[in-house]
């Protein structure tokens, strides 16, 4: 059995009070037994203001909040997979990067998200993520307290090819990190989460942001684990930030592949 904690996130537009928000959850999550926290995507900045974000967009090394988390990391002696930071790119954009700290405080992987949200919703919200982010193209995974972990983020939730990939890896579990949109959310979170658990026989953990933001945007939170029969061992429900706990046996791995070894059973399609 393995304790995970879970950060829910109302991130703001100082990285400076999402940071100590963050140091403050490994603190609280070491505190609660947990192996390894899991927090959203964009944990560092969500600023819809790409002028105003921007000048606080920069390269991993020079990352405040990469910097904190590692070292608080290593302080509590605690895994913490960051959900994703903005940080500046190799050709002038910038990377929607999640980063797996280790124990130490070292850097287990990298992933940069792979399908950037470019929609226009009958809410009249537009959003051009490809205008500023570069798209990631590898799948990534490690191996972690909580086996090994497949590397998500938010709108990849909606294409079935990439977990099909983690699913052949034999990923024990896949972080799923979000800030959705609450109507997309309403819509197709919870569908979408248990799916994915299903597909690849493994857990889901999807730490999200939730609430009012301060760039005026609303998001869905339900910050959610799955195991891989789909059931919903937490929701931490929309409507406040916190940390949350859930506990993952390796046994209903074992269980769910042997009853329904849907894995094994793939032929390839011409």
């Amino acid at each position: 059995m393995t304790r995970i904690a879970l950060f829910q996130m109302t991130s703001g537009i100082d990285p400076a009070a999402n940071a100590n928000a963050m140091v403050d959850a490994v603190k609280a999550a070491t505190a609660g037994g947990a192996a390894m926290l899991f927090t959203p995507e964009m944990s560092g900045l969500l600023d819809r203001d790409r002028a105003r974000g921007g000048r606080h967009v920069v390269p991993e090394a020079a990352s405040p909040m990469l910097a904190a988390v590692r070292d608080a990391a290593a302080r509590a002696g605690i895994w913490v997979h960051i959900g994703s930071l903005a940080v500046e790119g190799a050709d002038g954009r910038w990377a929607n990067r999640g980063f797996v700290i280790d124990s130490s405080g070292a850097i287990a992987a990298r992933y940069d998200k792979i399908h950037m949200f470019d929609v226009d919703l009958a809410t009249g919200e537009s959003w051009r993520e490809s205008n500023a982010y570069a798209p990631g193209d590898s799948v990534v995974t490690v191996q972690t307290p909580v086996g090994r972990l497949g590397l998500a983020i938010c709108y990849d939730l909606r294409f079935p090819a990439l977990f099909e990939a983690l699913g052949q890896l034999q990923c024990d579990a896949i972080a799923i990190p979000a800030a959705f949109t609450v109507p997309t959310g309403a819509a197709h979170w919870h569908i979408l989460q248990r799916a994915r658990a299903i597909e690849a026989s493994a857990f889901v953990i999807a730490a999200a942001q939730v609430g009012h933001h301060e760039d005026g945007r609303e998001t869905y939170g339900h910050s959610l684990v799955v195991d891989p029969w789909g059931e919903v061992l937490l929701d931490m429900g929309g409507s406040a930030s916190g940390l949350g706990f859930a506990e993952l046996h390796s046994a209903r791995l074992t269980e769910v592949r042997t009853q329904l070894p849907a894995l094994a059973n793939k032929r390839p399609i011409a």
